[in-house]
């Protein structure tokens, strides 16, 4: 990172660099420097991201929005920071792009496209947010112009959704997510709780849950807590409050 060459966009200070191993990586280093509160840190090309579960991915150099923010003193629970930048997105994605976007619990950002005859909702951003004390760095990676393959993953990009004439350079859509972002952050915390609420996917879905320990629970998403955690109702009539899982929305027979 080079503080000096990073340059105000709207209320965020934002350093661009064309190459990194992981903006999230760099900005945790960053913690015990003197990087700024809401500084963002944005790359073309990130060549050792993760997303949860230490999944890792390459998009092609410039294709999409590879971004970490540094937030400092954060008040309240990490998993509320990762609804914040991830309903931001979704809203952008809504409001300006007419697509049918929302929340994935816990992380994801993803659109409803028709698929065989029904509406299934496909991936277009992942969010990691990453503790360092009473400091928060988040990270995103949002699908622009590039989207991993089918036998990677089951995702989309907004080149595939959105008229060409329409689809944004990266860092301008970066500039409306951060915009978007500051507005949600700026809410009470019951609505903002509320607004992610209605706009979380998840619930009222048949899901299935990945829990670490590599078992499954299998229901419908009733409910998200103000804890993060997710509710889920199984066929016995059993609640799980699922705290961290690899969530899947399950279509209907």
């Amino acid at each position: 990172m080079d503080m000096d060459k990073a340059k105000w966009r709207g209320n965020w200070q934002v350093e661009r660099v064309p190459e990194t191993g992981s903006t999230n990586a760099d900005l945790l280093a960053g913690v015990s420097l003197e990087v700024p509160h809401r500084y963002v840190l944005t790359t073309a090309f990130q060549s050792a991201g993760k997303g949860r579960l230490g999944r890792v991915w390459e998009a092609p150099s410039g294709a999409n929005i590879l971004v970490s923010v540094l937030l400092r003193d954060v008040a309240g629970p990490l998993h509320r920071v990762t609804q914040h930048l991830g309903l931001a997105a979704a809203l952008v994605l809504q409001e300006k792009y007419g697509l049918r976007a929302g929340v994935k619990w816990p992380n994801d950002v993803v659109v409803t496209i028709p698929r065989d005859g029904a509406d299934v909702d496909v991936k277009i951003a992942g969010i990691l947010a990453q503790a360092a004390g009473n400091n928060v760095v988040v990270g995103m990676g949002l699908n622009v112009k590039w989207a991993p393959p089918p036998e990677v993953a089951d995702a989309t990009c907004m080149v595939e959704l959105v008229s060409a004439v329409d689809v944004p350079e990266p860092i301008d859509m970066l500039d409306m997510v951060l915009a978007r972002f500051d507005d949600v952050s700026g809410l009470d915390e019951r609505e903002s709780f509320a607004l992610y609420r209605k706009h979380l996917h998840t619930l009222g879905k048949q899901v299935q849950c990945e829990m670490p320990d590599g078992s499954h629970v299998v229901g419908r998403a009733v409910d998200v807590g103000a804890d993060g955690r997710l509710n889920v109702l199984d066929e016995c009539a059993v609640t799980h409050h699922i705290d961290t899982a690899d969530v899947m929305h399950l279509r209907l027979a």
